[in-house]
């Protein structure tokens, strides 16, 4: 790639050690948290590249021949990839801080403790040339960045909308009461996502609902209002006949009448309306949360060269038309529109957002004691406590 003569006059005064391809520190400069940033250029290929991802984010051909953006990759770069899948946001943390993988895709409940443990490296984005086309509400997000500094490039996005079906809840509900108050009319069929993250749609209902608990940020609760979510979750658990973690066990329970209404994904929508309109989806009237995955660099990598040029392989308008709609989710690539086999994708997932819809989406992210809210007069729930809580709700 062409590089300015700004850029060129910085790496010929850098150390020499940027001439070992191999190592990831070389070729750095220090940024205002004191981490590296990789200067370049990107040279040539490492001899492998080790990929932590979310199920479905770095397809080699295994389920399917057609699903495949590995093996292209690997013959164009000469980069041996070698993918390891997680379940969780904490299991991804975890592996991630063990070492041995270059890169990871990480959910924003997970990012930021990557980033304060210091286990990923600043991205410099101009080693990423498809990074330009990343649409901008995506960059430099709390989730994915620090102090103004790039640590996350975007993959995609998606929404946790209310489904439910339509054969039984007519007119369709514009609120998410329908899942957490006592009288509903569809107590006992409920899905409630499995994860601690959930906690964070409980406080965006009352954020809507109880104005005198004073919510702004469904990730910056002080105890107070913690306990008031945990009031109501508690209320809704007699109303719940699906706690969920994957996709086939939400699908299972819309199709077979288990569910009727709760917190679903798009994708998880569209597949169970194969066969037929059963449910639909919706984004309530107080919001919604949701998700926006970013691919981040190990701060440990020996990988360096084939990092980058995984970064922009996996952004590039083809892969990422490709990856986020086998996936289900908006890619995070503005040409990527074009490129999507079924050329309603990006209409359905919302991508280029000409309609507000991610106005009240309130990404995941992670909460901790200084409250994101911007509150100093207390100290805010952080994530281990909601890990905590929540396997206790669970157990319970």
């Amino acid at each position: 790639m062409q590089l300015n003569r700004k850029l060129l006059n910085l790496i010929a005064i850098s150390t020499v050690s940027f001439l070992v391809a191999s190592c990831a520190t070389s070729s750095v400069n220090q940024t205002n948290n004191g981490q590296s940033k990789y200067l370049g250029p990107v040279g040539d290929a490492e001899s492998t590249l080790n990929v932590l991802a979310w199920p479905g984010y770095a397809e080699d051909g295994t389920l399917d021949p057609a699903i495949d953006w590995v093996t292209q990759f690997e013959k164009s770069t000469g980069c041996d990839v070698n993918v390891k899948t997680f379940d969780t946001s904490d299991e991804s943390v975890q592996l991630m801080l063990d070492g041995g993988y270059d890169v990871v895709s990480a959910s924003g409940d997970a990012a930021w403790r990557l980033i304060n443990s210091e286990a990923i490296q600043p991205i410099n984005t101009v080693l990423v040339p498809n990074y330009v086309d990343i649409f901008d509400d995506l960059k430099l997000r709390p989730w994915n960045s620090s102090q103004g500094i790039t640590y996350g490039i975007a993959h995609g996005r998606g929404a946790n909308l209310l489904s439910y079906s339509l054969a039984d809840v007519v007119p369709a509900p514009d609120s998410w009461a329908i899942t957490f108050e006592p009288d509903s009319v569809l107590a006992g069929k409920i899905a409630v996502y499995d994860s601690p993250m959930y906690i964070a749609d409980a406080a965006l209902y009352l954020m809507a609902t109880k104005p005198e608990l004073e919510i702004t940020n469904p990730y910056a609760l002080d105890q107070n209002q913690f306990n008031a979510i945990f009031e109501l979750l508690k209320q809704q658990k007699p109303l719940t006949s699906q706690y969920w973690s994957d996709s086939i066990t939400n699908v299972s329970g819309m199709k077979s009448g288990l569910v009727k209404a709760g917190v679903s994904w798009q994708v998880n929508i569209d597949y169970a309306n194969v066969n037929g309109l059963v449910v639909a989806g919706v984004k309530p009237k107080e919001g919604a949360t949701g998700w926006s995955n970013s691919w981040m660099i190990s701060k440990d990598t020996r990988s360096i060269n084939c990092s980058y040029k995984w970064l922009d392989w996996i952004i590039s308008p083809q892969t990422n038309a490709s990856a986020t709609e086998w996936f289900g989710e908006a890619p995070a690539n503005r040409k990527s529109c074009e490129l999507t086999a079924n050329k309603n994708h990006c209409t359905v997932f919302h991508a280029t957002n000409t309609d507000g819809f991610w106005k009240n989406i309130y990404y995941w992210n992670t909460p901790v004691e200084n409250c994101l809210d911007g509150r100093t007069e207390v100290t805010c729930v952080p994530y281990a406590e909601w890990a905590k809580a929540w396997s206790n709700f669970r157990n319970s």
